[in-house]
């Protein structure tokens, strides 16, 4: 069954959404962004997370001590990397690392990465835009993958039989006015999970 990852997240409640609903990963992003959660924030929250639901911390370009600084306040289970960030690096990190690739500028490197999982996501992460489905030949991918760029519960069973993911990553499209919606949450994992 395809996995779900909600992304994004900063508050107590949108986190009960998705763990009460069945959320495989959630996501807390440690850069620029206006998803952005403070290490002291995410040490909170992640304590509510049980053990089998894995905590992604998500990074932009980040240097090797910016990612090093979080994992001494925050528990994660992976480390999500976007933009620019040597392949050399990512044997020093401590967790399995999802990298993230956006589907028209970064394809030539996907097949020589060596992270445990890739992500495929729109040119502008976070922004609620779908890519080009057809510019990514999924069967050609040999590593587990996740699915993201505007997602929502309209889509998201079509993404899924397009590509046949590993897992599916959702933020903007469980939002409403901007801020994580529980009912939306719950409706997603729900439409991904049973094809409600």
């Amino acid at each position: 069954m395809t996995k779900v990852k909600i992304c994004g997240l900063k508050d107590p409640l949108a986190l009960e959404a998705a763990l009460q609903a069945g959320a495989d990963y959630v996501g807390f992003v440690f850069a620029k962004s206006k998803r952005q959660i403070s290490p002291q924030e995410a040490k909170d929250l992640v304590r509510q997370v049980p053990s089998q639901i894995k905590k992604v911390g998500v990074f932009a370009s980040p240097s090797l001590d910016q990612i090093e600084a979080v994992l001494k306040e925050v528990e994660l289970d992976f480390i999500q990397i976007h933009g620019d960030f040597s392949n050399q690096h990512l044997a020093k990190l401590p967790l399995p690392v999802i990298r993230a690739y956006q589907i028209g500028k970064e394809m030539e490197e996907v097949g020589h990465s060596p992270a445990a999982y890739l992500l495929f996501d729109a040119p502008l992460a976070g922004s609620g835009q779908t890519f080009d489905w057809q510019k990514l030949d999924s069967k050609a991918v040999t590593k587990p993958f996740f699915i993201a760029g505007g997602l929502n519960v309209d889509n998201v069973l079509e993404a899924i039989e397009h590509f046949s993911p590993y897992a599916v990553d959702v933020s903007s499209g469980v939002e409403t006015r901007g801020q994580k919606d529980p009912l939306k949450i719950k409706e997603f994992i729900e439409r991904v999970k049973y094809g409600l």
